[in-house]
């Protein structure tokens, strides 16, 4: 039968035999493979004598009496054409006479047509003082062993009797196999400390042993890639395990991730597996500690590794810089990141130093990151084999049935090394850093309105988000500015009110001129409402007023106001610029300079308006510029 579709499979032996029995002193005993002989016999057992009998026959000529045996060399003899057909024909005589012997067996217990009797046989001497002997140096070497193992049981109750806080090496062992990976080898209990199911590479091994702390441990046997005992750390008294790793990975490691601008360090974050503190791990036992170090150390190296081929093969604008235990990067023109790998054999350098600038947020990013990076490894979207190389993605795998088209299909094969996510993500710190230093250096200048940010708690890695509201004290009902800025890694994206959308680069004076013109649009919107609300009727109104000196940032908008009764005028202008500067004038009918003449005839004419004079607006009274523009119109319109 033929299938339409056939799937290939790879199915792999497991690399280890199956484990038969693990003793209480750790040590596992594996099923041992089958020998050839063992494995033939399984085979063997595996043919099914029934279908011989349906099978053709070979018809093979009668041999003439005169003719010897064919020889196999012969050209004309001609072999079986079924290769166990040689192991068939044994089998079939040996189970013959198996058949013929259990016959005679069955006759032979009926006795009556055939008697087995024993052959006798001559009675050997013995000497009774022989067996008196042997019986009693067998009876010694049995009491031997039981008073030598009553000894050590006797020598054992009294040291636990003697020290009552010292544990038991089994227990300790069945602990510490708890939370390790353990196996026996010779003589040996060994330990890997390596990340191999979470798809590592590196090639350090990661090995350590466990020996027991009475013992010496010059004595026994250590497997390649063991330290000697002198680089073991001494185990306390109420230990019972001595656990030597490596020199290499003894000490303390983590990699600090500096963003700095002309030497002047900006941020800085930590990586590492033990976080900051003194109480850095749970106080199981010695050796937990000396484990979680010795990983924690692997760790920083297989990462900073890795970290160092990526920036070695990726191909930036400005080239990455790889040296020694250091590795510098270009986020934005003058701002650079530096991932440093800090290994020392003190335990108490993760304390030490400075950490004013410490950016828990970066931190707390990164660390994220390398989550992500192992369940991606650990977990790969079903269906898929269980050994051997793995397919495509599950989007990838389900392009077909939604009808993915050539850009997403190109999108899928996109991938960022785990150089470039970090590098956006240092890139969107420093970006979040510097508008939250715009946002607050003009909340602080700015008196007038005043400038509120709302930061999401809830943001991606790579983009936040950040709500601007422009109020006025007393007037926030009256009329308020609000804008929405996404804050990404090299740009920012801002959203306004009307819902126009602009995007701004990573230079900060253009996110200061957003506000300042914001907060221009913001007084002259907010003047027109209260103008409105007292009954005031708007002339004219420009944002942008081509007048007085060109300014190379900002521009002016102004706006006419009249009185109820049409008698007063109120102009007012607005510069935006690095300072906001506000002029107020105000005119008033009729003309005292007014002089009928013959030209001029009618006293509708007197009724224009006068000429503006300036207002000393610093000296009106009010708390903010709304403020003061309403006891302006008040006083005009009641006088």
């Amino acid at each position: 039968m033929s299938y339409p579709l056939s799937v290939n499979i790879s199915v792999e032996a497991p690399i280890e035999n199956q484990i038969q029995e693990i003793q209480y002193d750790g040590t596992e005993i594996y099923q041992p493979p089958l020998t050839l002989s063992e494995n033939l016999s399984k085979c063997a057992a595996r043919i099914d004598f029934a279908k011989s009998a349906n099978e053709p026959e070979v018809t093979v000529k009668k041999e003439e009496p005169d003719k010897k045996e064919e020889d196999p060399k012969d050209p004309q003899f001609q072999s079986s054409l079924w290769p166990w057909d040689s192991v068939r024909n044994k089998l079939r005589d040996a189970y013959t006479e198996v058949c013929v012997l259990s016959d005679v067996l069955a006759i032979a217990k009926e006795k009556r047509y055939m008697v087995l009797d024993p052959v006798p046989q001559e009675p050997s001497d013995t000497k009774p003082i022989v067996q008196v002997y042997a019986r009693k140096k067998a009876l010694a070497n049995a009491a031997n062993i039981l008073l030598s193992g009553a000894d050590r049981l006797r020598n054992t109750h009294s040291e636990q009797r003697n020290n009552r806080n010292s544990s038991d090496f089994h227990i300790e062992l069945l602990r510490l196999r708890q939370n390790w990976r353990l196996k026996k080898v010779s003589n040996s209990i060994i330990g890997d400390l390596s990340y191999r199911t979470a798809g590592s590479k590196f090639m350090h091994s990661g090995m350590f042993e466990v020996t027991k702390a009475e013992d010496d441990p010059s004595g026994g046997t250590s497997p390649p890639g063991s330290p000697s005992p002198s680089n073991a750390l001494p185990s306390p008294k109420n230990s019972a395990l001595r656990v030597n790793v490596p020199s290499e990975l003894q000490g303390v490691a983590y990699i600090k991730v500096i963003t700095q601008k002309d030497q002047e360090d900006l941020c800085t974050a930590t990586v590492n597996l033990l976080g900051h503190g003194p109480n850095i791990t749970q106080q199981v036992g010695i050796w937990q500690k000396t484990l979680e170090f010795a990983q924690n150390v692997l760790f920083c190296k297989e990462l900073f590794n890795q970290l160092a081929k990526e920036a070695v093969q990726l191909q930036a604008p400005i080239p990455h810089v790889v040296v020694g235990n250091q590795i510098r990067a270009t986020l934005l023109p003058g701002i650079q990141l530096i991932i440093s790998l800090c290994h020392s054999t003190s335990f108490d350098a993760s304390n030490s130093g400075p950490i004013n600038d410490h950016d828990h947020v970066l931190e707390h990013s990164l660390h994220q990151l390398l989550r992500e990076v192992h369940y991606r490894n650990t977990h790969h979207p079903f269906p898929h084999p269980a050994s051997g190389p793995l397919g495509p993605s599950k989007k990838r795998m389900l392009a077909g049935p939604t009808a993915a088209d050539r850009y997403e299909l190109l999108e899928m094969t996109k991938s960022q090394t785990l150089l470039e996510q970090i590098i956006a993500q240092a890139q969107h710190i420093f970006m979040r850093k510097r508008t939250q230093y715009v946002l607050d250096t003009l909340a602080r200048d700015v008196k007038d309105p005043q400038i509120i940010s709302h930061w999401n708690a809830m943001n991606s890695p790579t983009m936040s988000c950040v709500k601007i509201k422009i109020i006025t004290h007393g007037y926030d009902t009256v009329y308020r500015t609000s804008l929405l800025i996404h804050v990404k890694e090299r740009s920012l994206k801002c959203i306004c009110r009307d819902g126009r959308v602009m995007h701004m680069s990573y230079e900060p004076q253009e996110l200061r001129d957003l506000i300042l013109c914001q907060i221009n649009r913001h007084q002259m919107s907010g003047l027109l409402n209260v103008a409105r609300c007292m009954a005031w009727q708007t002339l004219s109104n420009s944002n942008h007023l081509g007048i007085g000196s060109v300014e190379p940032l900002g521009n002016a908008s102004s706006c006419l106001l009249a009185s109820p009764n049409g008698d007063r005028l109120i102009a007012v202008q607005i510069r935006c610029d690095p300072q906001i500067d506000v002029k107020v004038y105000i005119a008033q009918t009729p003309r005292k300079d007014f002089f009928p003449g013959p030209l001029v005839q009618g006293k509708y004419w007197e009724h224009l308006g006068g000429h503006f004079k300036e207002v000393r607006f610093d000296k009106l009274e009010g708390k903010n510029f709304l403020n003061k523009m309403e006891f302006l119109m008040a006083s005009m319109s009641s006088s």
